[in-house]
């Protein structure tokens, strides 16, 4: 789920600039014939800054392994089912995530 996320260009852009107060972000989608939309950005919360960090450094490192325990932590404060290391699946972990990033808003 974290790699695919960190291939999602649109996503971490938008994490980029969310992680800096009172910036303005404009969306549009070339393929949907929506009118573009301008969203002012409140400070980010933990989890979504845990996530622009993890995936700024999936991009960025040459050391090959990445591991995300700050990220992690903060799912957990989010969805305590997550504790425990026990077996999870992976669009339950999705949903925790964009879920408890989007309640950040």
């Amino acid at each position: 789920v974290l790699q695919n996320l960190s291939q999602t260009p649109v996503l971490r852009e938008l994490l980029k600039e969310a992680k800096m107060p009172g910036t303005t972000v404009k969306i549009e989608s070339p393929e949907l014939s929506m009118e573009p939309q301008l969203i002012k950005l409140d400070q980010p919360g933990p989890l979504t800054l845990a996530m622009y960090q993890f995936l700024t450094e999936m991009q960025e490192t040459k050391k090959g392994v990445v591991t995300p325990k700050e990220l992690f932590a903060q799912v957990c404060k989010k969805a305590t089912r997550f504790k425990g290391y026990q077996q999870q699946d992976s669009h339950e972990l999705l949903r925790y995530l964009l879920d408890g990033m989007r309640a950040e808003e």
